[in-house]
């Protein structure tokens, strides 16, 4: 009998390396696992429209994921979503005039799948492998990253049009100056807790930040309590891997965490074990030692 049941995996930086590809050998032991009976669980920042095409490669659309840094549990294969914590309207509108007023160049992400709690998506549920929806007031060099590498167009809109009209997953401001930087440091001051903050990175994109602005209650870790209580498996039989600031709630969360070699020092220092970096097939390297072939 198999000791963990399931195991939870970051995307950027963990499963997909500089070059945006996942290395053979990763692929195979996660298909192994998958095959073996363990459930793999792809727990990420990414929006679902981005995710899919990993998923498919994987061979896990039978499974739920975990998306938008813990605001979206969802299959989007089967057409069910488990869990969404959308950002109320009003602190959207608060947050869209704030940042109109000090320039911040702010996202707002939806999916038109958030609605559907433990419902089937319908006839067409197909759709909805594409149902995100990105959204901004001016459009700018961002715009690249996301068609190039995440596959996701930007719509250009009034914020006020839309507010209200969609549930709102995240906002997101992308930070890669100080200017920046000093901009979502002031953001954090004003809005404090009434948001919560997490920092993505991709190793494409090596100095960016992007910065989700969340309900207080989304996080992976949260996520991944939810979905193992809604299955009924115990969280010690969990594993969890991932390289950023984001994951530390998910490997907090399991019952043995792994940081990759690649990981900043704060996950590393909440983990139980290290493994190689992307570059060197750490998910593969850690799938291995736990699940000897």
């Amino acid at each position: 009998m198999l000791k963990y049941k399931v195991i939870a995996i970051d995307i950027d930086g963990t499963l997909v390396g500089k070059n945006g590809l996942i290395s053979d050998e990763d692929k195979l032991a996660v298909m192994r696992m998958a095959y073996s009976g363990v459930r793999v669980v792809l727990c990420t920042g990414r929006v679902v429209q981005s995710t899919v095409p990993i998923i498919e490669e994987l061979y896990l659309t039978a499974t739920d994921h975990i998306f938008y840094d813990g605001a979206f549990t969802a299959n989007p294969f089967s057409g069910y979503r488990k869990f969404a914590y959308t950002i109320e309207n009003v602190l959207v509108c608060e947050a869209v005039e704030y940042s109109r007023q000090n320039n911040v160049h702010l996202r707002l992400h939806a999916s038109k799948a958030s609605f559907s709690l433990d419902h089937p998506f319908g006839p067409n549920w197909s759709e909805h492998l594409s149902s995100d929806l990105c959204f901004c007031e001016c459009t700018g060099w961002p715009d690249t990253i996301y068609r190039d590498f995440f596959h996701m167009e930007t719509t250009k809109v009034n914020f006020d049009d839309i507010v209200g009209n969609k549930g709102i997953l995240k906002a997101e401001i992308i930070v890669h100056n100080d200017e920046e930087a000093m901009q979502i440091k002031q953001f954090k001051d004003h809005f404090g807790e009434r948001f919560r903050y997490s920092i993505a990175h991709a190793p494409a994109f090596p100095d960016i930040d992007f910065i989700n602005i969340l309900h207080p209650q989304a996080s992976k870790g949260i996520a991944l309590n939810e979905l193992m209580s809604d299955c009924g498996c115990p969280l010690a039989e969990v594993i969890a891997i991932g390289d950023g600031l984001n994951d530390i709630s998910l490997l907090e969360t399991a019952g043995v965490s792994v940081a990759m070699g690649n990981a900043c020092d704060e996950l590393k220092q909440v983990s139980d074990y290290i493994t190689n970096t992307v570059e060197e097939h750490g998910v593969a390297t850690a799938i291995n030692f736990f699940f000897p072939v």
